[in-house]
This record gives structure tokens, sequence and C-alpha cells, in this order.
């Protein structure tokens, strides 16, 4: 099996995550890493045994595909430089800083015909995959998604920080157009948002009732899909996962209660997950499990959700 030539673009906290897994994998060679923090790039290139680079444009005609992990603003321009020489990308959530970013990147991957996946990391949790085939007609979803604050990521509102895992898992299990959102916010310790909350309606009837937190006292990741007769529960943080269905007891008058069970769950690294997944995208050519257009749907809720917390701001 020949083997695929990647680069890693930003190897800053996430980042060296990703550095250490193609490292490892087989079928990969890890052409090199690059940041503009130049000895951070040496440090993590010796450690992993590559070279390292100050500017993205020294991996042009190096690698077949890369992996970046910049801030958000820099998304577009370095995506579309790569998209330009023909490399797929791995691109950390959120996709793009604005829409039409989004647009222009999801129209360049389709007209070339380069993989374009989105680092939704959630969505390859065991957990997560041990339910999903699960979710029927789901009526309602809730999450929390709660965190100590560590001061990553502070720069933006923590809907695009915490809660767009949340947004892109409830658009993967409803199949429905969003007809209207709720949302409110407060910021504590930061001047974005810390805290928030957001109430998601679907035309289908489905409503996903999402909270973030980067200010707590505990890390919480967890989920719940509520559906006729039955409850979906996901700890994302722990991989674990359990089903309750209606049942009826035997008496006299039958009464009904909930019968639950843990949902055998294949524990994974779903980093290495993610990674695997897209590089089997590039040997196959089939579109990525977190595509593009699904990163652009994701951030348009976002931005839908962030406006109608600055609506609702104004009114107080």
């Amino acid at each position: 099996m020949k083997k695929i030539r990647v680069g890693v673009i930003g190897v800053g906290y996430f980042g060296q995550f990703h550095v250490e897994k193609y490292a490892k994998m087989r079928g990969v060679e890890l052409v090199g890493v690059v940041d503009v923090n130049a000895s951070r790039a040496r440090e993590i290139a010796k450690r992993y045994h590559t070279q390292s680079f100050l500017h993205h444009s020294e991996l042009f005609g190096k690698v077949q595909a890369v992996n970046i992990a910049v801030p958000t603003p820099l998304h577009h321009s370095i995506t579309k430089d790569f998209f330009l020489q023909g490399v797929d990308v791995l691109l950390e959530k959120p996709i793009t800083n604005t829409l039409e970013e989004a647009d222009e990147l999801v129209e360049l991957a389709r007209s070339k015909g380069l993989i374009l996946q989105i680092g939704h990391l959630e969505r390859f949790n065991g957990a997560f995959l041990a339910v999903e085939k699960m979710v029927r007609n789901p009526r309602l979803i809730e999450a929390h998604r709660l965190g100590p604050f560590s001061g990553r990521g502070a720069e933006v509102n923590v809907v695009l920080d915490l809660m767009i895992h949340d947004i892109d898992i409830a658009l993967s299990l409803v199949n429905s157009r969003v007809k209207e959102i709720r949302a409110m916010g407060i910021p504590v310790l930061t001047r974005s948002i810390d805290v928030a909350q957001a109430w998601i309606e679907f035309e289908n009837g489905c409503t996903a009732n999402l909270m973030a937190s980067r200010i707590s006292t505990e890390k919480v990741r967890k989920a719940w899909i509520f559906q006729p007769n039955r409850i979906l529960s996901i700890d994302f943080l722990n991989q674990k996962a359990s089903l309750s269905e209606k049942v009826l007891l035997r008496r006299k008058h039958p009464t009904p209660d909930m019968a639950t069970r843990e949902v055998p769950v294949k524990k994974n690294d779903h980093l290495e997950m993610e990674i695997a997944s897209f590089l089997r995208c590039i040997r196959t050519r089939k579109e990525a499990r977190v595509s593009g257009r699904d990163g652009r749907k994701a951030l348009e809720v976002a931005f839908q959700v962030i406006q109608k917390m600055e609506e609702s701001d104004r009114r107080g």
C-alpha cells in the first residue's frame, strides 16, 4: 500500500495531537508540520521525527493531504491555497469565519473532486456510533456541554467554541429543516458569551434544547434523545450509552414504566477514528462522513443562534 503524504498545519494545543496520530499510523508519511511559531514547529517536528516549516506554502508539491488546525480566521485562505494545489483537507471546526467563505470552499472541493472533511469530532465518538442507528423519529434532543474555564478558545463565542458540536449532532440526527430558533447567552469571564442556551425547532416538530458553558465547575458532555416510547442517553466524555424503553408492568391494571439497559459501546480514540476516516476517503475518493456541507450547515445554525442571543440582549 502506497503511503499517503500528509502535513499538519498548526501544531498548538490541539494540532499536536493530530501530529501524534499521523506519526504512528500505517500507510502514512508525515512529511512535515507548519507553525508560525518556529520553535514550536521545531519542537513538534523533532518529537515526531519529521520536518518543520514556517509557511504552509512550503508543503506545496510535497503532500497529498493536510490537516489544518489553525485559528478559524485563517481556515479559508489556507484551505483554498491547498485546494488550488489539488490537496485534500481535514479542517478543524468551525469550517470558516463566514458562510460565504464556507460556500467557496465547498464549491471548490466539489469542482476539483477533492476531500473536505470538517473536524466535528463527536461524530466518531464510540457512544454516538453505538446509538446512531437506533435513532428513529426523535421528538426532543437535549444536550449539555459544560466545562471549567481553560482560556483556550476564549476569543470566540461559546456557541462556536462548544455548542457547535451538538448543533452538528442534532442536524445529523434530524432529517428536517430548521423552522425557528430561540436563544439566550451571557458573558461571565470574557467579553464573549460564556454560557448559552438554544432551542432549535425543526419543521417536523422535533426540538433540540442545547446548553453550553465554559465556566462550569465540572466537565460534562451528555445528550438525551427522546423518541416515542424510548429514550437514548449518550455520555460522550465517558463513552457510555443507555436505552430506556416503555414497558407495561404486569399488574391487575397494567401501568407503564421505563426499563433501562446499557447499550454496548466500543470505546475508541475518536480523534484517531476521525483521521482514519479521512485517510480512507483519500484512498476511496468517497465523501467524508462529516463533509464540508455538514460543516457549513452547522455554522449557519450557530450564527443564527448567536443572532438570536444578540436580539434577546438588545430587548433586555
